[in-house]
């Protein structure tokens, strides 16, 4: 994964929103306001963990030029006590507590066409007419991912719930009403305006349209692929996730979107297509900052250099985490380290899945985007904030999975929930053991291990 990143120690990381957060307006919550969000009283008498470790531990949003809470700088904070308080949020029941993941659907011969849609030009602009081959720099043609491992990650990620492959199995189909003249051996032939989806029970007619832009030639409507997942909904379902191997648009104005989730129907559905690695140059990703690296001193300091206008003076009070310190983001950064460069391509796609897919379930656990850490509900703009974001829950959004699963659903109280916590590290520990090839999970697998060690000390 060279991009003449590796050179770069990260000997010092930013803990604390960056000094563009003031300029586009984002106030992050103080320390009393953050501690007080994880109590479901939303008061706290004083902060149990002293700030500098708990910045070692959980960094603050970094907000660089372009990111959501650059454009969305107002939006609003979800304490535990007013997700806790959500008057339509879902709850898990004994008998509505399963996490169902649907797997890519397959492509009939009547609308084979698709299967050139997942494939991207990454010579556009050189020579439109000459389908591209991988990107040199890439790793190259991948498999594709397994939904098994998908599963695995999500069992851990929300331990104590069961996760599911969706019973039967999804196709891509032609909708009915389209008439045989848009189908033609000629394939130059112009693809019809609408697919299907289809279930054994179900038919879901898919909106098309042609890409506005590179590297992909045709997206799918997301709004209609919601529809099919709702139609499709198991009855014992807490949650269904749907994965989608092609690029997909939610509006007309969109360029691409890679997922969404209605929260209040329990549905998400997650693109894969754009996480390829393959695709990083193109969409501007430096593969030496993604997450825990995203974090170095040395990288923020650069992209806020380069913001034309913008000024600031380094402040070394937050980016105090050195070399020598013993601390879970310090662990992260050290241990994906040690891999990059040695990264399979089909990993790494694994490890930005995952990410996305938990996020989008988060939503329909009710959780809203986090402003008050960095975390892995935080919302994004784009993909090279994406590939910036923690796979971990902050302290607030965890809170809130772990009375949901331990209180809600278990009737435990409060040793009960600390117990929940504890486990679920534990269990996410041993799946990034798995992948401990790939920087994100090797990364997060060290952050495990000194939080747990952490957890350890504080009892």
């Amino acid at each position: 994964m060279s991009d003449g990143t590796q050179s770069c120690r990260h000997s010092t990381l930013q803990l604390e929103t960056s000094a563009y957060a003031a300029e586009c307006g984002f106030k992050r919550p103080p320390p009393n306001k953050r501690a007080a969000a994880t109590t479901k009283s939303g008061r706290v008498l004083k902060t149990s963990v002293e700030e500098k470790n708990t910045a070692a531990t959980f960094p603050g949003p970094l907000v660089l030029p372009d990111d959501e809470l650059h454009w969305d700088p107002k939006a609003p904070a979800q304490s535990f006590r007013s997700w806790l308080h959500e008057k339509h949020r879902n709850k898990i029941t004994s008998t509505r507590k399963t996490l169902y993941v649907a797997a890519v659907p397959n492509v009939d011969p009547g609308v084979d066409f698709m299967q050139e849609w997942t494939i991207p030009n990454l010579n556009a602009g050189k020579n439109p007419t000459k389908r591209s081959k991988l990107d040199p720099t890439s790793a190259g043609d991948v498999e594709p991912l397994d939904p098994n491992d998908l599963i695995e990650y999500l069992t851990a990620f929300y331990h104590g719930l069961p996760v599911q492959p969706f019973p039967t199995p999804l196709r891509f189909v032609p909708w009915p009403d389209d008439k045989p003249k848009h189908r033609t051996p000629n394939p130059s032939s112009p693809p019809p305006k609408h697919i299907a989806l289809a279930t054994p029970s179900n038919l879901t007619r898919i909106r098309l349209r042609p890409s506005p832009h590179p590297p992909f030639t045709h997206q799918l409507n997301l709004d209609d692929i919601l529809d099919a997942a709702i139609a499709m909904l198991p009855p014992d379902a807490y949650a269904l996730v749907l994965l989608i191997e092609h690029d997909m648009y939610e509006s007309p104005s969109d360029d691409f979107c890679c997922g969404r989730a209605y929260g209040g129907s329990r549905v998400a559905v997650v693109s894969s297509v754009r996480y390829r690695l393959e695709l990083d140059r193109m969409q501007g990703i430096e593969g030496g900052h993604v997450w825990p690296a995203s974090h170095c001193g040395r990288f923020v300091d650069g992209v806020l250099a380069e913001e034309e206008g913008f000024e600031f003076e380094r402040d070394l009070e937050v980016q105090q985490v050195g070399v020598e310190e013993e601390s879970p983001m310090r662990a992260a950064v050290d241990a994906a380290g040690k891999v990059e460069g040695e990264e399979s391509g089909r990993g790494v796609w694994f490890s930005r899945v995952c990410r996305t897919v938990a996020h989008e379930l988060g939503h329909c656990f009710g959780l809203d985007h986090c402003v008050y850490y960095a975390c892995g509900m935080q919302g994004t703009a784009g993909m090279r904030e994406d590939v910036r974001q923690p796979p971990y829950l902050c302290l607030v959004c965890l809170a809130k999975v772990g009375y949901a699963v331990s209180t809600e659903l278990l009737g435990g109280g409060e040793v009960e929930k600390n117990g929940y916590v504890r486990e679920r590290y534990e269990a996410l520990w041993k799946v990034c053991a798995r992948w401990d090839d790939v920087g994100m999970f090797a990364g997060f697998g060290a952050w495990l291990d000194r939080r747990l060690e952490q957890m350890t000390l504080e009892t």
